[in-house]
């Protein structure tokens, strides 16, 4: 049989502990921890209370284990020893007074005097104004340091009642509302205030008034709630998700309800890895609900405290963290350029501009918006390329690199999956927005693999994303436009599989030309064969495989930990492109534009069009952040513009060793294909009707035909009507 617990005495070992726990400030003095925050609370200066159970292990390693074993009891208890130990501490009348403070005092002041002469008449327990009323501070337990997380999928019975401590991701949060504590009631017959407490999100409004007077007059007085004279607190329902790591083989993620209250709301949003500790309870219906429920009890946790999280570390954030002095010369020495590219993915041989056009990608460039006009500054980038040229890895890196990230794949994404579905809501029945990919992404970056697998109904999904920046909804009855910020990662193969040679550029990529304007840079990545190139990325591979390690190399490449930190330092800074070098960026522009009209006549190349040149803009202004300036200097827009013809320098080669095909040439094949199996003659005039259908001009049909009759190919009669094969 267990020990009965002796509660008197424990709520006297936590006054004592509430009073005299003592820390060592930075000056080697002794301060009172939690006895400076009871004054605070007493004088309405702080509004929650937030005990370490380390300090109570230092105090009694006992009273610490039965505190995290049994949370819900000792939250109450501590409550009642801080109500005690506040007037101790009150120094002051607060100053400030709200509409509940005029109303208590008012009550106060109404029973002395009518009651105050008459004990027998003194309220009863459900007519005294009850403690959580005049209590206006929350309390709340941090974890034993020691104690590891717990994975989602193991919470269970063991743990109800406990305070536990658990990583994931949120998913979902509803509004922040309010939360009913405890309900104030008037009757109509005799005036006797009531109340109720209410321990759960819903509770059964009294309705008959159980007062002395009514009671014995039976006069059955009616209750009516008043809001004035009510409770009420900040609530907020939170939905997280249980890391991929955590997820077996086969499995699918499991989910948890997180009921967060007063300061801990709005303390996260959708997409965030946070650390939640909290109380493990069993959800309380009432009512109906209570008999249809059955024996199974749905369960949520009782936050009491939110970290955010790095994505791949256990630590708190510390992307807020600057770097200091030291750590910045030491990274901004010789060419740190280049040290920094190498440092993303370094496991992944060559690729050395395109890690740049990716390191660019995180840092962003600059927002402007002149006269209510948007023109974004996060970069878009389209990796297309031939297979097994580490396309997706890279996305997979970015992914984990980035402090905001989602990563999704062209099958496994459909367009309400990408912007935003309408969801109702089950805890108010309302109808809500959830976010997709793009919005969970928002100030991040979404990596979309496989773009060129996505159906083009879903892809045009993210037209509106790319370059306003926001998703415009009408569904359901609800117009609204959602926050996108974020820039777009995306990885395709070409139309054919691999590149195809005989082919245009425009022709292999297969995308709308709508969809590739919005894209900054557009890396065509072809697998050429060359030994010695070969030869140096087996070697790499080989190593990487054998050792796990990155071989190494001249530079040692940077943790995710500092590039983090040096990236949103980097994001900080707002660059600006000085009146000297706009005409060297215009003069250009107008150059690439003229070249690209040339290729395009020629057969080849990829359209030009004025978001080319916001593109050379942003890739500048990254650039320049990159390092830590504010204007932008003439080797950043040259810089930028490298790596706009860099990205497609691999297949400009090939491209300029195709021969283009002749008109003459085309029409030859087009009226091969006109020719039926077996066919030895066809019309002229059919030949000059189809030919013209498609587009070509009379006097090519005639010069084509004089041309292969030349070259005994075919054969044409005297009042040239007909055409006959010779072969």
């Amino acid at each position: 049989m267990s020990k009965k617990t002796d509660y008197a005495a424990v709520k006297a070992k936590l006054k004592e502990f509430l009073a005299d726990f003592q820390v060592l400030d930075d000056n080697g003095r002794k301060e009172f921890k939690y006895a400076s925050q009871i004054t605070n609370i007493a004088h309405r200066e702080q509004e929650s209370i937030t005990i370490d159970l380390d300090d109570v292990a230092q105090f009694d390693e006992d009273l610490a284990e039965a505190i995290r074993s049994n949370t819900r009891r000792y939250v109450l208890l501590v409550q009642e020893v801080i109500d005690e130990l506040i007037p101790t501490y009150k120094e002051r009348e607060p100053a400030a007074k709200d509409s509940l403070d005029v109303y208590i005092n008012h009550s106060k002041m109404i029973e002395q005097r009518v009651r105050g002469e008459e004990p027998d008449l003194a309220r009863a327990n459900n007519n005294r104004i009850p403690p959580q009323l005049t209590r206006r501070y929350d309390v709340a337990f941090n974890a034993f340091s020691t104690q590891k997380p717990v994975a989602i999928r193991q919470i269970k019975a063991e743990y109800v009642g406990k305070l536990i401590n658990m990583k994931g991701i949120v998913t979902r949060t509803t509004e922040v509302k309010p939360l009913m504590q405890v309900a104030t009631y008037t009757c109509d017959q005799c005036g006797v205030e009531t109340y109720q407490i209410v321990s759960g999100t819903s509770f059964m409004p009294q309705q008959q008034c159980n007062g002395e007077d009514c009671r014995v007059n039976r006069s059955g007085g009616r209750l009516s709630l008043i809001t004035r004279g009510s409770k009420f607190t900040k609530f907020q329902e939170v939905k997280i998700q249980e890391q991929s790591d955590d997820v077996p083989q086969g499995g699918i993620p499991r989910t948890v309800t997180v009921y967060c209250t007063g300061e801990l709301t709005r303390q996260c949003s959708p997409g965030d890895t946070v650390n939640v500790t909290g109380i493990y309870l069993p959800l309380k219906k009432e009512g109906y609900m209570a008999m249809m429920s059955g024996l199974v009890s749905d369960t949520f946790i009782e936050a009491h405290k939110i970290t955010k999280l790095n994505k791949t570390e256990g630590d708190a954030s510390l992307d807020d963290e600057e770097l200091s002095e030291e750590e910045l010369a030491a990274l901004t020495e010789t060419d740190f350029y280049n040290k920094l590219a190498s440092s993303i993915a370094p496991e992944i041989y060559g690729h050395e501009d395109v890690k740049k056009a990716l390191l660019l990608l995180l840092v962003g460039g600059v927002d402007r918006n002149p006269s209510g006009m948007k023109i974004r500054g996060n970069i878009n980038v389209l990796l297309m390329g031939d297979p097994g040229v580490a396309k997706s890895q890279l996305l997979g890196y970015i992914d984990r690199l980035a402090p905001r990230s989602q990563y999704t794949t062209g099958r496994g994404s459909s367009g309400v999956g990408l912007t935003a579905a309408v969801t109702r809501d089950p805890l108010t029945g309302e109808t809500a927005l959830e976010g997709g990919a793009l919005v969970l992404a928002d100030q991040g970056v979404c990596c979309i693999d496989e773009f060129d697998k996505m159906d083009e109904g879903d892809r045009t999904a993210i037209h509106e994303v790319m370059e306003q920046q926001t998703i415009s909804i009408a569904k359901a009855g609800i117009l609204t436009t959602l926050n996108a910020r974020t820039s777009i990662l995306a990885a395709a193969n070409p139309a054919y599989g691999r590149y195809n040679v005989k082919r245009s550029i425009s022709d292999n990529i297969n995308l709308p030309a709508a969809l590739l304007s919005r894209f900054d840079l557009i890396w065509l990545i072809a697998d050429k064969s060359d030994r010695m190139n070969d030869l140096r990325l087996a070697k790499h591979i080989a190593y990487v495989h054998q050792n796990c390690a990155t071989p190494q190399t001249d530079t040692n490449p940077l943790d995710m930990k500092t590039m983090r930190r040096y990236v949103a330092q980097c994001r900080k800074k707002n660059p600006i492109i000085p009146q000297d070098l706009t005409d060297y960026i215009t003069e250009n522009y107008v150059l690439l534009r003229e070249e690209s009209r040339n290729l395009r006549r020629a057969g080849g190349g990829l359209f030009t069009s004025a978001r080319t040149l916001l593109a050379i803009l942003r890739l500048a202004t990254a650039l320049a952040r990159l390092r830590l300036v504010d204007i932008v200097e003439k080797d950043d827009v040259k810089e930028a513009m490298r790596l706009m013809e860099v990205s497609k320098i691999s297949l400009k080669e090939e491209d300029s060793n195709r021969t283009v095909q002749r008109v003459v040439d085309r029409i030859y094949e087009d009226i091969r294909k006109l020719r039926q199996d077996g066919q030895k003659t066809m019309k002229i005039s059919d030949i000059k009707e189809r030919c013209t259908a498609i587009g070509y001009k009379p006097t090519d049909i005639d010069e084509c035909l004089a041309e292969y009759e030349s070259l005994d190919i075919w054969q044409l009669n005297q009042p040239k009507t007909k055409l006959t094969f010779i072969s």
